[in-house]
């Protein structure tokens, strides 16, 4: 069930709070062994937690998100699910993320393993976020936490085929941004009007515009993710929920300045350069939106790679400088590639939109 669904049901009794965690803990211990999403499981604890929620709502109270099992990102997550908490939401276990002393690009390792990719075993779920992407993916929870600094929502979002939002960067000197990873739209605007205290978002307003840019005018993106992302975009033009609007948009490359920002190594002029660079990228992101309401690209320029890494190359290629500009974005699932792995298109919108891009989500969504 959708996070929604559960909700809705544990508020009108038709459900408890415990039988639906129970199931999730169920579902979990069946699947968890072979997908390695979890590097923590909280029976005792959820349980509890969800006997509590059951209590509130005998009590009256109308809890949002009640009885809904979630999964937190990594074991000190429980910090970031304080509102959903709140909200009726109930914990049941950390996801994997990277251990500590390895390179950024690291594969998760769950308590049974390294975390594999929901559709092929074979391949890696992106990270950071991976075991809360593959968590969701295989119906384990209906939504899990995330945490994005250069595209750890919305990369393993996209190869694990989910929904993953980033919201706006809550500072303009820090990189990372919290998120949500889901199976469809209306599970993250619950997410958000918990998180954000707004109300629900209607139906995308009328003459919205978009721009597309097959790689930001850096990235080399392999023609497989690129043409499922660029069909993608057609429908929501076809669908007549935005227009398109011709645009050459060409940003310089935002590496050396994130990695300059996150090297404990780098320099004062390092870090000077990388400040100027990002005052550029922004200004420059800032006369895209001027113009348009929307920027689409693909998530990834590349398809799900091996548990052995993906080499030289950059995943985060296409999703890191919305992290240096702040911009919220997210990945919507955009179809399968010839390997039999999903592909993610990439939204963004301007500072403080989330409510924009979970209503043209929904619209994608029912396009089929």
């Amino acid at each position: 069930m959708r996070a929604g669904e559960i909700a809705a049901a544990v508020r009108a009794h038709e459900v408890t709070a415990v039988d639906a965690v129970a199931g999730a803990l169920e579902r979990i211990g069946r699947i968890d062994r072979t997908l390695c999403a979890f590097a923590e499981v909280w029976e005792e604890d959820a349980l509890r937690r969800a006997g509590e929620v059951d209590a509130r709502v005998a009590g009256g109270e109308a809890l949002p998100l009640a009885g809904v099992p979630i999964a937190v990102k990594g074991r000190h997550g429980m910090h970031g699910a304080r509102t959903l908490v709140a909200a009726g939401a109930v914990p049941v276990g950390a996801t994997a993320v990277p251990g500590g002393g390895t390179a950024w690009q690291t594969w998760e390792l769950g308590r049974y393993g390294r975390t594999v990719n929901p559709w092929r075993a074979d391949r890696t779920p992106g990270g950071s976020s991976a075991g809360s992407a593959a968590a969701v993916a295989a119906g384990l929870v209906p939504l899990a936490t995330g945490s994005d600094g250069a595209g750890s929502v919305r990369i393993p979002a996209a190869w694990c085929g989910v929904i993953g939002l980033k919201v706006t960067n809550a500072s303009q000197t820090g990189l990372a941004a919290p998120g949500v990873l889901v199976r469809c739209a209306a599970d993250a605007e619950a997410y958000w009007r918990v998180v954000s205290g707004e109300g629900a978002a209607g139906a995308p307003r009328e003459g919205l515009t978009a721009v597309w840019s097959p790689g930001l005018g850096f990235a080399d993106v392999d023609p497989g993710p690129l043409a499922l992302a660029h069909a993608a975009a057609l429908r929501l033009v076809d669908a007549d929920v935005a227009r398109l609007l011709p645009s050459s948009l060409r940003l310089d490359d935002p590496a050396p300045a994130w990695l300059a920002l996150r090297s404990p190594g780098a320099t004062a002029d390092d870090r000077a350069a990388a400040q100027r660079l990002r005052r550029a990228l922004s200004r420059r992101l800032d006369g895209v939106f001027r113009r348009a309401d929307l920027l689409l690209t693909p998530a990834r320029p590349n398809p799900p790679h091996g548990h052995d890494g993906p080499g030289e190359r950059y995943s985060t290629a296409l999703t890191w400088a919305f992290n240096l500009s702040g911009h919220p974005a997210l990945s919507l699932p955009a179809g399968f590639g010839p390997d039999g792995c999903p592909v993610g298109l990439q939204v963004v919108a301007r500072h403080g939109e989330e409510a924009l891009l979970l209503t043209v989500a929904r619209a994608f969504e029912a396009l089929g």
